[in-house]
């Protein structure tokens, strides 16, 4: 049974840090393209990083860039968004994603609907 799990989320005040791991099993994330997404009051998911499963390099979207980092440890079968200097407006539940074989076209990462396996997403608090 394959399945994606987030942890690590909680409260964060203002200019901090926070270490989201989403860890796989029931497949080997070095065959699947994983992305990390937030969703926002708006209920809108925004594309924040993601890995290309053909060569393992790492994009990032507009949200991310510069503040928000992502590795992958594919020993632990693991993929964690190092996310700095937060924001309030970065308060969202995050989610990572994965799927087979999925590579990135023109440096964008894969919109959501690419991606069949779904963590159950954690939420991230950024407030005083």
């Amino acid at each position: 049974q394959v399945q994606l799990v987030e942890s690590g989320g909680g409260s964060v005040q203002p200019g901090g840090s926070a270490r989201l791991s989403c860890t796989a099993s029931g497949l080997d994330l070095k065959d699947y393209g994983v992305g990390w997404f937030r969703e926002g009051p708006d209920k809108k998911l925004q594309e924040l990083a993601c890995i290309d499963s053909r060569d393992g390099k790492i994009y990032y979207s507009y949200p991310a860039r510069g503040r928000f980092t992502m590795s992958v440890d594919y020993g632990k079968n693991t993929v964690d968004l190092q996310m700095n200097n937060l924001k309030p407006d970065d308060s969202a539940l995050y989610y990572c994603a994965a799927e087979v074989g999925l590579g990135v076209v023109g440096f964008q990462c894969p919109r959501d609907w690419s991606y069949n396996e779904w963590g159950q997403g954690i939420q991230v608090t950024v407030s005083t």
